[in-house]
């Protein structure tokens, strides 16, 4: 019986890999360390694998997927039925662990597991969703039908801001649909990974099926390049997503990889202020800005701007930002130091640059953890499509609010933009909102709601940069990328045969 608390997931300080339904006991020749963000001290130390151990874990996932992947649809139900109940009755420690790496506050950690347990329970029902299709007499005495099935072993590539829950937007699909995966966490927050790997072990999950190797570019690299792994999912930045699709597919993997975001919250004069604001600053500054759906922009059409600043204002200076254990906190550290460095780097250039700086959390401290990764909420006004600020993915707590004058202005703004993941439009016309959501140019919409993350039975994703290849992640986009199709045409042998023919076949 595994142990489930935060600290023995994460063993005497060290994090390795998880290969063949046990942590790995091989050689190894790198290592990471892994911070606590609240704190700036070394946590642990994580192992970083090369091509020898992902070749391991692609070895031990090829054994294991030729049994999984003709076990029952009832035997592979079963086990993500247990694994979910495992799950929701040791959150709370898996939340512990987002929080003691990531830096995220506990409210937050919880939230994304739930997140994560929502796309779990939709692989629940795969029984149902991996239905064929079937026509009796498509020609006199002959049926076709159609199934589909597995890849056999596919991997994922995940990023440090959500180390539980875009893994199980992945794994959970994956595995129900009769695949072995190899999953490579961020090396920042790598000890969830395991944890879930302990927890899916419990859940009755035959050794083999779920791997984890953790590292760097060479991890990566060794992924994308293995023969044995037939599709990689993954989500990061834009650069390396693209990187992960054109080297992916040209050693003939199936590739979706979500790119980065800069994502738009256009603010409508008819708009409920009040509920804008506080959507905006929800939005904004939510896990430190660390989200990729986060709202980086503002565009205020007309006189919304003079509104809507003094209200953003107010509620950003109210914020508590802490530790992650601190129950008051709502807002925790970034996930590095390099990380606090590169988004006060931003806010020097947009200063420069001459937006307006309304609030500056760039000398936040908080007592007691001193040496943290801490940076307070900052907030720009008259931000222009031309700054640093506007155009490149800070990912950190910054939200700039850009003004405009007429609504197709902020529609032109929002659709040149490179990036497309998320946008919001907030007002109290559903003609206008209407009009919106078809012309906008953005795979995901919210309409009086920031954060239009679509539930597990829809697919989540972009378009233009910020999604390279077809498939959107989860949701019914998820099932089919996780499997291929296949139809039969049969005819049972009858005392009529007709002889050979050599023209093209007809139904008759």
């Amino acid at each position: 019986m595994a142990t489930h608390t935060a600290a023995a997931a994460i063993g005497s300080g060290v994090v390795t890999h998880w290969i063949d339904g046990q942590a790995w006991n091989g050689p190894v020749e790198r290592w990471g360390d892994v911070f606590d963000p609240a704190t700036g001290a070394v946590r642990s130390r994580v192992a970083f694998a090369g091509a020898a151990e992902v070749d391991a874990a692609v070895t031990a996932a090829a054994r294991a997927a030729a049994a999984w992947g003709h076990s029952s649809l009832a035997a592979r139900s079963r086990v993500m039925f247990a694994f979910r109940d495992i799950v929701e009755r040791h959150r709370q420690d898996l939340a512990a662990l987002l929080t003691a790496e990531h830096g995220k506050v506990l409210s937050d950690a919880l939230g994304e597991v739930t997140r994560g347990l929502e796309v779990v329970e939709f692989a629940c029902g795969l029984p149902q969703l991996l239905k064929g299709e079937f026509s009796e007499n498509v020609s006199t005495e002959v049926d076709s039908y159609s199934m589909r099935q597995p890849l056999g072993v596919v991997a994922g590539i995940t990023p440090f801001n959500f180390p539980a829950m875009v893994p199980m937007w992945m794994f959970p699909l994956a595995i129900a649909c009769g695949n072995a995966f190899v999953l490579k966490p961020s090396e920042k927050d790598p000890s969830a990974a395991v944890f879930c790997a302990r927890l899916l072990a419990e859940a009755g999950l035959p050794a083999g099926v779920f791997n984890v190797v953790h590292g760097d570019r060479a991890a990566v690299d060794a992924i994308l390049a293995h023969p044995g792994i037939a599709a990689v999912s993954f989500v990061g930045s834009t650069p390396v997503a693209r990187h992960v699709y054109e080297t992916g597919t040209r050693a003939g993997k199936r590739v979706q990889a979500l790119g980065g975001a800069k994502n738009h919250m256009v603010v409508l004069p008819d708009a409920d202020f009040e509920l804008a604001a506080d959507a905006a600053v929800s939005a904004g500054y939510g896990s430190s800005g660390q989200r990729c759906m986060a709202i980086s922009v503002v565009v205020a059409v007309g006189d919304a701007g003079d509104r809507l600043v003094p209200r953003v204002r107010e509620r950003v200076r109210r914020l508590k930002v802490g530790a992650g254990t601190d129950p008051a906190a709502e807002m925790g550290p970034v996930v590095t130091g390099d990380h606090r460095a590169r988004v006060a780097g931003y806010v020097d250039r947009g200063e420069a640059a001459g937006a307006e700086l309304v609030e500056d959390g760039r000398g936040l401290t908080v007592p007691g953890h001193e040496g943290g990764f801490f940076i307070g909420p900052c907030l720009f006004d008259r931000v222009t499509p031309d700054m640093e600020i506007y155009r490149d993915e800070i990912f950190g707590p910054v939200l700039g609010i850009v003004r405009v004058a007429s609504y197709q202005e902020a529609l032109a703004l929002v659709n040149d933009s490179p990036y497309a993941n998320g946008v919001a439009i907030f007002t109290n016309d559903g003609g206008a909102a209407r009009r919106f959501q078809h012309e906008v140019q953005v795979g995901m919409v919210g309409i009086n709601v920031p954060i239009p993350v679509p539930m597990a039975y829809y697919s989540f994703g972009g378009w233009k940069q910020s999604l390279f290849g077809d498939a959107h992640v989860h949701g019914r986009e998820g099932i089919q990328f996780y499997t291929r199709g296949k139809v039969v045409t049969a005819r049972w042998p009858d005392p009529q045969h007709r002889g050979v023919s050599l023209g093209f076949p007809q139904m008759r």
